[in-house]
């Protein structure tokens, strides 16, 4: 039982405020433009500055692991292949873009950090699953949504061109790299800096997760139900069941382990949805993942936690 409170306490409050932001989008308290903003906000902002300041505090050399940034990054491109390869059974196949994307790519930077911030008090070893898996989720979904775009069959290779350009000034990756540089040159931070920095980040995660919770929408969410279930799968048990105990064999344990449970078994990202609407996806199979992903993903998640913690290995 003390496993199993632990697991939830790391769990449960980051959908109730994700709940809350849906929540305050129904009453009327969100509305389209603000929840937009706040998105922006934290992803431009808040967020970077949440990694800055844990990153900059640490010594690099001490949580820096190859072995690490190389499983996630591994990882994260064999899910990939096997989404890719499942979606050539879809009938029909309009939905083959949508189908990949929201199967493989989680909220990593956003709950991954919620959950180890509430199991360990700071971002642990997020960073570095971010850092392996975050620029191959963003490369992969524009060639992915590019190539399996509806009625078209020629490859945007602009498109590809301009998502390169976007993760080179991603502000989450930005923020980490100037954390990783201001920790190996050991900089001073003047306390001044140092509190309006850590104030900034403590936002990040109360803020973004009730923005994601205000994006959520059910509109024509699940007219491919069967198919949005398969894609619910592989994204919460498949993936995992799979992976996980991989990482276990390699020696992942506490915070490592914790993030490859994340990158692996987290809610699709919304930003799903909007990459395949701003792609010409008709979007709706993206949102009915998100939602499934979403509310299933708070009892999926404790279960890879609980199984973990009673394994002793977090």
């Amino acid at each position: 039982m003390e496993n199993l409170i632990f697991c939830l306490n790391a769990t449960i409050p980051i959908f109730l405020t994700l709940v809350l932001g849906f929540l305050f989008r129904r009453i009327g308290l969100f509305d389209d433009t603000f929840v937009s903003r706040m998105n922006k906000f934290v992803f431009a902002a808040a967020l970077p500055a949440l990694l800055f300041q844990d990153i900059s505090s640490a010594d690099f050399y001490d949580v820096w692991d190859g072995r690490m940034v190389l499983f996630c990054f591994l990882a994260t491109l064999a899910s990939i292949a096997i989404s890719t390869g499942l979606s050539f059974f879809l009938k029909p196949k309009d939905i083959q873009g949508e189908f990949i994307q929201a199967s493989y790519r989680s909220s990593a930077a956003l709950l991954g950090i919620a959950v180890i911030q509430n199991l360990y008090g700071n971002a642990g070893m997020a960073p570095l699953m971010i850092i392996a898996s975050v620029p191959l989720y963003n490369v992969m979904a524009v060639t992915v949504l590019s190539f399996f775009r509806p009625g078209q069959d020629k490859f945007n290779k602009r498109m590809l061109k301009n998502t390169i350009r976007g993760i080179v000034t991603n502000p989450i990756i930005l923020g980490i790299l100037a954390g990783m540089i201001w920790s190996v040159l050991k900089l001073p931070k003047p306390v001044i800096l140092d509190t309006t920095i850590n104030n900034l980040g403590k936002i990040a995660t109360p803020l973004g997760l009730m923005a994601m919770g205000g994006s959520l929408k059910l509109g024509k969410a699940f007219s491919r139900i069967k198919a949005a279930a398969a894609c619910t799968f592989l994204k919460l048990i498949g993936f995992e069941a799979l992976f996980l105990p991989l990482a276990v064999s390699l020696g992942f344990t506490k915070d490592k382990l914790v993030a490859i449970i994340i990158m692996l078994g987290s809610a699709t990202t919304v930003s799903c949805f909007i990459m395949a609407k701003n792609m010409d996806h008709e979007g709706s199979f993206s949102s009915g993942v998100i939602l499934l992903t979403t509310l299933l993903s708070a009892f999926t998640l404790t279960f890879w936690l609980f199984l973990c913690r009673n394994m002793g290995l977090i």
